[in-house]
């Protein structure tokens, strides 16, 4: 009996991937204010997780959300997966209910998975701190964390972007068992998009910190990728646009890019 070989050539991808920043929060504000006053630590009363989105940010998610109204229904996004954070998930909710996004099945507005993997990288000890909190508080984290680079870099109770990165590669495990040929939406945050571009386009160390470099994830920005089937045996995601904001300016609304916080110098 002649034994059944795998189908190598079956699609192990999705169709579609955006992956969006969510609209300017309360804490993006917050933060401006700190640094711009000299401040050592950054005004905002809820947890990290709690922070909402600014009135620009709830304006800038519903832009978005027309840019995906205007697609034909069938390219439209049919998966949608975010942070738990609520400035996250309020975007999400916002780009929905403009996009008119509902179940293909008919059962009612489209589900939205929320999913930890997803949070903001945690900042532990150095949490709501400036540039400057950080350097009076802890001259020595922050002379380590020059030394180390942000790649590697773990402040007490946070995460490396290595830790980060451990957690997405989760994430795309399930993307690919769970979401092949669909279309999929991820909402999270600027660190995630960075992250989730390094796995994504197989970068290196020095290849993601050059693209962080090049400037924050604007809010509401998209990074969007299409299934190339010429690539590889079974096909590949390929990067279509990186950070790409018309959605927000051509409703006229504010392009902002405030790095989240604590807003430690870039390496």
């Amino acid at each position: 009996m002649t034994a059944t070989l795998p189908d190598t050539t079956e699609q192990k991808w999705p169709d579609r991937l955006w992956v969006v920043r969510h609209g300017q929060s309360a804490g993006n504000v917050a933060r401006d204010r700190a640094e711009a006053a000299g401040l050592p630590l950054i005004d905002i009363a809820t947890r990290d997780m709690d922070v909402p989105l600014s009135a620009l940010g709830e304006r800038q998610s519903l832009a978005l959300g027309e840019w995906f109204r205007d697609m034909p229904a069938d390219e439209r996004p049919n998966v949608v997966l975010c942070s738990p954070y609520v400035r996250a998930r309020q975007t999400t909710q916002l780009v929905m209910q403009a996009a008119g996004l509902s179940d293909p099945d008919g059962d009612g507005e489209l589900r939205i998975t929320v999913d930890e993997r997803l949070r903001e990288k945690e900042f532990g000890i150095l949490d709501r701190l400036t540039r400057l909190g950080i350097t009076q508080q802890h001259p020595q984290l922050a002379e380590q964390r020059s030394h180390v680079g942000k790649f590697y870099f773990r402040p007490p109770g946070g995460e490396s972007w290595c830790d980060v990165i451990l957690r997405l590669r989760s994430v795309l495990e399930t993307v690919t068992r769970e979401h092949r040929g669909e279309r999929v939406l991820i909402v999270a945050h600027q660190v995630i998009v960075n992250c989730l571009r390094y796995l994504l386009e197989r970068m290196d160390e020095a290849q993601v910190l050059e693209t962080d470099r090049a400037g924050d994830v604007p809010n509401c920005a998209v990074t969007w990728y299409a299934f190339d089937p010429a690539r590889g045996r079974r096909g590949k995601l390929a990067l279509q646009q990186a950070n790409f904001v018309r959605p927000v300016a051509d409703a006229g609304e504010a392009v902002t890019a405030e790095p989240d916080q604590p807003a430690a110098p870039k390496s």
